[in-house]
């Protein structure tokens, strides 16, 4: 992995010597010099990393050699991020203090010419930069005169690397599983047969797979989760991956969490086993427990009991790699499983290796590929992975070189899954490497959110671009190359990137380091040898509490030490309050306090110049954010979701140019604060917002002319929009400024809260990309939108509308005009197709809480009109109405879908009366139904 920190370092000096020396040499000319030196002696070095690399693998003194290269790499990483960091200090300042002596004309200055002060300072800088490469560069022509002594010869490399294009057009479909037909059979058979079923107060039905590691034993037991039969036949589903670090308050966590949504907020075990029992009572249910480790009996009895409150036929499924776990759990049937045969191995290894290549390459390449497929001993994960890395190469050499490789002789812990783990991992190009190895740090099945890990590289530098192409996307094409390359899966070998550890004191070498907190446990001390870190991150499991004791405190000494830090997660550990010394981290890009009952940040914050990533998520007593937002020039992301107590941003966020997320924006009426806020207008200067986005406080907005100036019909990468008109202060405007909005169009995702308007916006039937749609407590409005006419959208919930009386044609988007001359309807919908689809791909309709709504009835007036056939709702699966008190009868349209899988009626009268099971009069209307459900109230 050297090579790729090399190559980073390379580009920084390029960039710095074009960019910056150019403008300071005349101020100290020995750090050109020294720069000059340095990028030659890493360009020598970089030559030699090919032969290393190969070598390290037996050769233990070429690894340190490695590892040495590395460390005085980050170091150099260090002393370049001040040298850019000071200067963009000093430019800022400079900005500031122009501004504020002469207001009217705002100049940045580049040179400070006119600031005697930041031209000394500048010079103190450069001359402590120069004596710090000087010293680098010492250690770099240690490490490079080794090389006659290890035997390392230079390769021609080109000087700037390239990831790898993947000319594909789709993934390669691995989901085929080769060999397991049988396996399949026999585990799917015991999950639903009776013969084992526990009479109360009896053993719970355990049935356990156990395998080596990268047999496929969770491949297996997810196989048999999706299948039909066991989706049909149980009530409820769970699934919980286990890992060796056994909490049983976490798993018990984790298994409500699967079935509720959410996890309850409690620390005490048998707290957390009455949430469990609450979840499971009565309930025959399913639950999958992955990569059982723990043998310890003591601590799986308690949930073991609880999980007995289940209804007859409950199972619990475990994959292990040990027998003695499946012994201490008293499986009634342990599915042993065996490696794949010569043949399926070859078939599993073939299809992904093999993948659009002619019939031509194949004949080429098979005869090598037959005996790469042998050396995987049967091991599913280990030819998935080496077919994804000979997926990728064409020449015959390069096959012979794979298969005549001496890391197949290595010998470890699972030795015939490593090698093949180990030679993808090599071959990866280096950029893409170190974003691999960094993932190092996770703790075993951690569920790894990709967007905060591309922006964790992204911070540490690892994302180098070209062109116009953006850091994320980027980051997005290394990820995608590692999911086809099949790193992401159960791995059970950690890449060793040798700068991780998960403990409460990091070596010297180590530069990214998780600590993990304990329930009851105190916030940790600042550890032993963190001043070189790059990573720190504090890793617990709680959410915002109202109340917070004086063990979750950072201490002040913490910041003051963490002074290279680059990416610092303090999420979910109940901090009040962020001591101010957080400026003090000039280096870091990427700060997550997500989920901390903060109530303010520090006006420190806006110091940290070099920030791209700030994490407030569901920061529940945030009140404001620090005024001076406009001095964070790099912020791309500010996640401010779920801050239900921040209710103003500042105005510095609208000229945050580089601002990629903005996951809330709140417009207030400016009269109940003193400082200078948002208006919706400032939401024009964002032109590269992306992804989610809600906008709240529409409801004191009455000038559509403001509402333009947001520019929202220009916001293309918007993808999700959440439009809330709360609170709704009486405004005749109310129409014309939810007109002024013009919304993309190619917008997917659209909510609309607390709208006052008595009709919906005209622009809402030209999204033609939107995917789902809810309107909620729009209470004034009395008809709906032509929403028949959305080609794609696929989910539509309607919420809290109590002046709707009538779903009508209206609603389709078809017109019917009143009747002509000889008495006949006529259809003025537009269009000379011979057949209309109203509602073409829906699938999911939600109608809840209608107090006034009377009827639906479309069909009787549009089901045929002058040999147009009209088809409705024909994807439409699911159907869900609640709290419809008056609501007399759903259309015969809807309930005769033979798509129709779920139907849910609830505290809606007129409708249980009407459909109930048996004795309804329309009770054979809906019998057809799989799963239908009819109740009172709702569950």
């Amino acid at each position: 992995m050297a090579d790729a920190f090399v190559s980073v370092l390379l580009t920084q000096l390029a960039s710095i010597a074009e960019q910056k020396i150019r403008q300071e040499v005349r101020l100290v000319v020995g750090v050109k010099k020294e720069v000059e030196k340095l990028t030659n002696t890493l360009r020598c070095i970089q030559a030699l990393l090919v032969d290393a690399d190969k070598k390290q693998v037996k050769d233990k003194t070429i690894k340190l050699w490695l590892e040495n290269l590395k460390d005085v790499s980050y170091d150099t990483d260090d002393v370049l991020t001040e040298w850019s960091t000071a200067i963009l200090e000093l430019e800022i300042e400079g900005f500031q203090t122009s501004s504020s002596s002469n207001p009217k004309k705002k100049k940045k200055f580049f040179f400070f010419t006119s600031f005697p002060c930041f031209s000394f300072h500048r010079v103190v800088l450069r001359r402590d930069i120069a004596r710090k490469i000087e010293a680098i560069n010492l250690r770099l022509d240690a490490i490079a005169a080794d090389k006659d002594r290890y035997g390392l010869h230079a390769s021609i490399i080109a000087v700037v690397e390239k990831s790898e294009k993947v000319k594909f057009t789709s993934r390669i479909d691995v989901s085929r599983v080769r060999g397991r037909d049988g396996d399949k059979k026999t585990l799917v058979s015991n999950l639903l047969c009776d013969t084992f079923d526990r009479t109360d107060g009896g053993p719970l039905h355990i049935v356990s797979i156990v395998g080596m590691g990268g047999i496929g034993k969770t491949t297996l037991a997810q196989l048999a989760y999706n299948c039909e039969q066991v989706i049909d036949h149980f009530e409820m589903r769970l699934w919980v991956c286990v890992s060796d670090l056994f909490d049983e308050v976490r798993v018990a966590k984790a298994i409500v969490e699967d079935a509720n949504g959410s996890a309850p907020n409690v620390t005490e075990l048998e707290t957390a086993l009455r949430a469990v029992e609450k979840c499971v009572m009565g309930k025959k249910f399913l639950l999958v427990l992955d990569d059982v480790c723990t043998e310890d009996d003591r601590k799986w009895e308690p949930l073991l009991i609880t999980l007995k409150s289940g209804a007859i036929g409950s199972k619990l499924l475990v994959t292990t790699r040990t027998e003695r776990v499946s012994k201490m759990m008293e499986t009634a049937y342990t599915l042993r499983l065996k490696q794949l045969s010569g043949q399926e191995c070859w078939e599993l290894f073939s299809q992904i290796a093999f993948s659009e290549r002619s019939e031509e390459e194949r004949g080429e390449l098979e005869d090598i590929g037959r005996q790469i497929a042998d050396k995987c001993k049967g091991l599913p994960l280990a030819a998935k992975t080496i077919g994804s890395l000979m997926r990728f190469k064409n020449a015959v050499q390069d096959w012979q070189s794979v298969l005549d490789s001496e890391i197949w002789e290595l010998e470890g812990a699972e030795g015939r899954l490593f090698p093949p783990l180990l030679l993808s991992y090599y071959d990866l190009p280096s950029s893409i490497k170190r974003c691999f190895s960094y993932c190092a740090n996770f703790p075993k099945d951690c569920k790894i959110e990709a967007d905060s890990l591309i922006k964790i590289w992204m911070a540490q530098g690892y994302l180098t671009t070209s062109g116009n192409v953006e850091m994320e996307i980027t980051g997005q094409e290394y990820l995608e190359t590692l999911v086809m390359r099949s790193f992401f899966q159960d791995l059970e070998k950690e890449a060793d990137s040798g700068t991780g550890r998960r403990t409460d004191s990091a070596p010297k070498r180590y530069r990214h380091l998780t600590i993990i907190r304990g329930e009851d446990a105190p916030f940790p001390l600042p550890a032993a040898n963190i001043e070189r870190l790059h990573t720190f991150w504090i890793q617990s499991f709680y959410d915002s509490l109202p109340i917070v004791s004086e063990i979750d405190t950072a201490p002040p000494d913490l910041f003051h030490r963490l002074k290279y830090v680059k990416v610092l997660d303090l999420s979910r550990n109940r901090l009040r309050e962020i001591p101010k010394e957080v400026g003090k981290l000039i280096n870091l890009r990427y700060l997550n306090l997500s989920h901390n009952p903060l109530e303010q940040l520090p006006e420190e914050v806006c110091d940290l110049y070099n920030l791209q990533t700030l994490k407030l998520s569901a920061c529940d007593h945030l009140r404001k954010l620090p005024r001076e937002m406009e001095k964070l020039l790099n912020l791309r992301h500010l996640e401010i979701d779920q801050t239900d107590s921040l209710r103003t941003l500042p105005k510095g966020i609208s000229k945050l140019s580089s601002l990629r997320t903005l996951s809330k924006f709140v417009i207030c009426t400016g009269s109940n604060t003193e400082e200078a806020t948002c208006k919706i207008g400032d939401l024009g200067n964002l032109k590269h917002l992306q992804g989610f986005l809600k906008i709240e406080g529409l409801g004191y907005v009455g000038d559509a002319v403001e509402v333009e100036k947001a520019d929202l019909k220009n916001k293309e990468n918007l993808v999700d929009l959440h439009i809330d008109f709360t609170p709704l202060v009486p405004s005749e405007g109310t129409t014309g400024v939810a007109e002024a909005l013009q919304l993309n169009t190619s917008l997917q995702f659209l909510q609309i809260k607390s709208y006052g308007g008595t009709w919906f916006p005209g622009w809402m039937i030209s999204l033609n990309s939107l995917r789902k749609l809810q309107f909620q407590d729009c209470q004034k409005c009395i008809r709906l939108p032509p929403l028949g006419k959305l080609q794609s959208l696929e989910t539509l919930v309607i919420e809290n509308m109590d002046n709707l009386k009538c779903i009508g044609p209206e609603f389709l988007g078809v017109q019917i005009c009143k009747d002509d001359d000889k008495g006949a309807k006529t259809n003025c919908s537009t269009g000379g197709s011979s057949s209309m689809i109203a509602f073409p791909k829906l699938r999911k309709l939600k109608i809840v809480n209608m107090s006034s709504w009377e009827e639906w009835d479309v069909i009787s007036t549009v089901g045929e009109i002058q040999g147009d056939i009209i088809r409705i709702m024909p994807c439409l699966s699911y159907l869900k109405i609640s709290d419809c008190n008056k609501l007399k009868a759903l259309p015969d349209f809807v309930l005769q879908s033979k798509l129709l899988k779920k139907l849910r009626i609830h505290s809606s009268p007129l409708l249980q009366q009407r459909y109930e099971k048996g004795i309804g009069e329309d009770w054979k209307k809906i019998s057809h139904i799989k799963k239908c459900h009819i109740s009172h109230k709702l569950n």
